[in-house]
Order: structure tokens, then sequence, then C-alpha cells
């Protein structure tokens, strides 16, 4: 145990236990998911095997933030020691155009907000999906088990149901009066025209069939088969865009990790599209000339630190969050060590301030923080850190007739203003703050970790990997430990950040605010020097690891009743 909490600012207490296992981990935000992962890896299977198995099966029980017409971002480091970003996120239809909303605002809050809310609400919301294709890309390339069995858990809890938790009925209430519009989400989320009962069983039927015709036809089910005519028909008769010839289309794309070096430990995480490869590095490229062991977690200095260093990279955002295919992303300036120093000799830490960017500016955007990640490793070395989503909650909720598959709204995260470097195009990518992040050191994996949340993804990844790093924090605090959260506005703090900072920060010149919570359930796992695996998720959803030990009985061991009998 570490002793961080004598050196803390604001100590808290656990509200969760990790696991530790010998034989693999696997750790998701709902414990139905996490046992589907585990079953795989006690199948024989590895841990992208386990991490494809707990993201369909969240489809099921986690339905208001993940599924196959979603999209995300898979990190993937092989037994070999390569890692594999796989970028699996939506894309807009061919058929759209910068002007196809009209904007009510041009300043925030409500900059990307269009009249009839039609890049939020519908068909018009609905980006191409890619996260049926990149899991099973994932799968087909790095997997052994077949997609039929990897596909089983997702099946049963779709099929037999399954017990709805606390965390998804207050979801389905925040949403109902939408649900409600629709009449397969009325059907499956709104028995009898109000929310389900905690420890109610929820069935998918439909769901169930669609999950079956996958497990049959693989990725083709959706591009190029019975899923997909029946998306491009509801399209064309509900004024959609998105065609069969954009399923046809669509193409995961492999990219490698950012790699940025802090104190001697390898931070890798997803380049642009995502936010995290560049601005993670860039935060902790700054955060490096400073003492925070010594400072201490949760001190009014190591904050004002922390919300420094974010608000310096949201100034910097908007040039590097954009799909590298359109726009020219600066990345070896942003993650360079020389850049850091020219910004941290602007910083003062007795005063903040407020940052413009150090690069030609961009465009900053709101994303949804309605997103799911999951975390699991192997004892062979496969480790798989994905953050996947749908966008908002329920995402633009609808469902494609008869499927009981739930429609993304990844189009809201384009700017809906024409002539902008982040406006709608058609084939361009989305943007992302998704953060799966592996760590390692001289080469060895030492931890990984990932979480929803929007926006505030990156930012808490970076709070999670210095709780690690500098304050020497067990996993299970790492994960837990008060976050902070700003792009130079107000400055976020939960309840656990101790009310004695408040004054010293609002001094300093922040503009401080409570909140319940910043981001979402973190899953992390980490790797002990005697080959054991840590697993742990945070308060702030249903996080649950499963951990595996024990294994299969020694070669040639043999039972024998009749020598067992004549010994006896």
């Amino acid at each position: 145990m570490s002793d961080w909490k004598h050196r803390a600012g604001s100590p808290f207490a656990r509200e969760k236990q990790p696991a530790l296992a010998s034989k693999g981990m696997v750790v998701t935000n709902h414990p139905v998911a996490s046992a589907a992962g585990a079953e795989m890896l006690l199948a024989g299977g590895n841990a992208v095997d386990a991490a494809i198995a707990a993201l369909f099966t969240l489809t099921v029980v986690e339905p208001m933030m993940v599924g196959p017409l979603g999209g995300g971002v898979a990190h993937l480091r092989l037994p070999d020691g390569r890692h594999v970003v796989l970028d699996g996120l939506s894309t807009a239809p061919a058929a759209a155009r910068p002007d196809m909303y009209e904007p009510i605002s041009d300043t925030l809050p409500d900059y990307q907000e269009t009249a009839g809310r039609k890049n939020a609400l519908g068909v018009l919301a609905m980006g191409v999906p890619g996260a049926l294709a990149g899991w099973c890309r994932a799968l087909a390339e790095h997997g052994s088990l077949p997609l039929e069995e990897v596909l089983r858990p997702a099946i049963r809890a779709a099929a037999e149901g399954f017990r709805a938790t606390s965390y998804l009925v207050g979801a389905i209430a925040d949403a109902a009066h939408e649900l409600a519009l629709d009449p397969g989400l009325a059907a499956t989320f709104l028995p009898g025209g109000a929310p389900p009962a905690v420890g109610a069983l929820i069935r998918q039927p439909e769901l169930a069939e669609s999950l079956r015709l996958i497990a049959k036809e693989g990725p083709a089910a959706l591009y190029g088969g019975a899923l997909g005519r029946a998306l491009a028909a509801h399209m064309a008769a509900s004024g959609g865009l998105i065609t069969e010839r954009d399923l046809a289309e669509y193409r995961v794309v492999e990219r490698a990790p950012i790699t940025g070096e802090y104190r001697g430990y390898q931070v890798m995480a997803p380049p642009p599209p995502s936010s995290a490869g560049v601005h993670v590095t860039q935060m902790l490229n700054v955060l490096e000339g400073y003492d925070l062991a010594a400072l201490g977690s949760g001190s009014a200095a190591t904050v004002h630190l922390l919300a420094e260093a974010l608000k310096l990279a949201f100034a910097d955002r908007g040039v590097a969050t954009a799909d590298p295919a359109f726009i020219r992303v600066p990345v070896e300036r942003l993650t360079s060590k020389a850049y850091a120093a020219e910004r941290r000799a602007l910083l003062r830490q007795d005063r903040a301030q407020d940052w413009t960017p150090g690069i030609p500016p961009g465009e900053v955007l709101a994303e949804s923080a309605n997103t799911t990640h999951v975390t699991v490793a192997d004892a062979a070395g496969t480790i798989v850190a994905t953050t996947q989503t749908i966008n908002s909650l329920f995402g633009a909720r609808f469902t494609i007739p008869g499927t009981g598959l739930i429609a993304n709204n990844y189009m809201f995260n384009f700017d809906p203003h024409p002539g902008k470097a982040l406006s709608v195009a058609p084939g361009k990518r989305v943007f992302t703050s998704m953060a799966p992040t592996i760590v390692a050191r001289d080469g060895k994996p030492c931890f990984a970790l990932g979480l929803p949340g929007g926006l505030r993804i990156f930012g808490s990844a970076m709070q999670a990997v210095i709780n690690l790093i500098d304050h020497d924090m067990d996993l299970q605090d790492a994960v837990e430990a008060p976050r902070i959260w700003t792009n130079g506005h107000t400055l976020e703090l939960e309840p656990t950040i101790a009310a004695t900072l408040d004054p010293a920060l609002t001094a300093l010149g922040h503009k401080v605010q409570r909140v319940k919570h910043i981001g979402g359930g973190m899953g992390a796992v980490r790797f002990h020097a005697d080959g054991m695996i840590e697993g742990a998720a945070c308060w702030r959803a249903d996080g649950t690891p499963v951990g595996i030990s024990g294994g299969l009985a020694r070669p040639g061991v043999r039972f024998d009743p009749e020598v067992r009998a004549a010994k006896a």
C-alpha cells in the first residue's frame, strides 16, 4: 500500500474494491458484460475475444451507451509488444453537406444546436456506423474464438433478459420523453408507459435475432446484408441520408498510437481524430516540469497546475481534434518537449490565466458524455482498452424497425456551421476525446485504462496517469480519486476535493463550481512484477472487475477409479 494519503490535500474513502488474478482480468461498466468477457477467458479465449464479447453484451445491458450502430476506438497491445489502434468511428454519409443543418447560434453554449435539433435527434443525426466493423475486425485479426461463440453471452442476455440496475433506470427516466416517441424504444424501456423498476427483467427479442444474424453472417449482416437493408430502407422512408452504399464503403482505419514519455514511462493513446494521444502527451509534458508528488494529490497547488494544463491543452484542441484525412494536424509540434517548455514558461503558479492557442486556432466543440469503456488483459500479454459509444444517451433515440438496434447521433459532433475545420463533409470521420491508454516502462506494460465522459475523457485519463505515477496510488484509489475539469471557463471539482480548497483556488483566479461527478466509470488493469493482474472500476458507473485464476489440470494427471480403489 502506498502512502500517498499522507501527502494528499483531499483524502477520500474507497467505494469499491479491486480484483487480483493470475490468468486474466476483465473490467467493464456492467457486471453481466464483465461476466461475458470472463466466460471467453475461461473457454480458452484471449483478451480480444473477451473484450468483443463484453462489448456485444454491453449492447444489451448498457443500451443507452453503446451498440453495433455506434462507433469507437480500440487500443490493442499484442503479445509481441506491438500496439495497434483500430479506428471504428462513425463517418458522415455521402449525401451529407456542410449546410444540411440550420444553426441557431454562433456562440457557446448553443453553438452546436440546430433548428429542430436535427443534428441530435432523428434520422439526420445518424452517422454511418463503424462499431460492428471495428469489433469484427479486431476479433478476426487478433482473436482466437469464432464470432458465433463470442456472441453467445449477448444473445443470451437479450433473449432471456437481464435485471435493470438503478444506473440504467435513471438513464431511461432522463430520456423518457424522446424514448416514448419511438415504438421500439418505448416497448422495451417504457413498459406500461413508465421506466422499469430497479431489478425488473428486461428482454429484447428483436435485438437477440439481430445478434443471431450477426453471429451467422458476421459484419456482412450490416454492411451489405439484411440489417443494412433495413437501416437504408428506414432512412429512405424517413428522410435520412445513409444508404446501402454508405455501409458497403465504410472502412475501419488502423492507426499507430501516439507515444509520450513521462518520468521514464511510455504513455500510449490514440492519434487524431482522437484528442487523447496529442493532448495527454502535451499536458504531461508541461506537468513534468513540476514536482507533483511533493505538492500532493488534491492540494490547491496541484489542482491549480492540473487546471492550467487542461486550459492550455483546450486552447490548442481545435487544431488537433479532426479527421487527419481532411485536416492537417500538427502532431509533432503539439507533442514535443520543446513546445511544452514554451507553454510552461508562460504558466504561473500564483495566478490562473486565460490561455490562447500556441498554434493557429481551430474550433472547440462539445461531444456527448454517454459512452462506455472496456479494459481487458490476459496472461499471454494481450491488452485491450476500448472506448465505444452511440454518442448521446440512447443515441439519436430511435431504433431501426424490427432489429432492436439503436441508432447513433454522431452527426452532432460535427460543426453545423459551413466553412469550418470541423464542418460536415461527405465521408469525414467524427472527432472524439476517447482515451484508451496503455502505459509501459522499458517496453513492459504497467497499466491500461479508459473511461466514458465526452470532452472530459482525456483530461480524466491524464489525471489517472498522474495518480499512478506521481502520487503512487493503488489502482483502486487512482480510478476513484476526485477529478477536476476545465476548458477555460469554470473549474469543476468533484465532491471529494476538500472544501477548504475553494477559497485558495478562488484567490488564484479560478471560478470554482462543484459537480456530482466528472467523466464516467473508469476501468483499469495493472500488471504486477510477480505476474498478477489487478483490475479496478470506479463508483461513477456499474463497473465490475472480474479476474480469472486457477486453470486446467497439470499435464499427465489421470483419474483411474480402479487404481484408486485398490490403493485405498
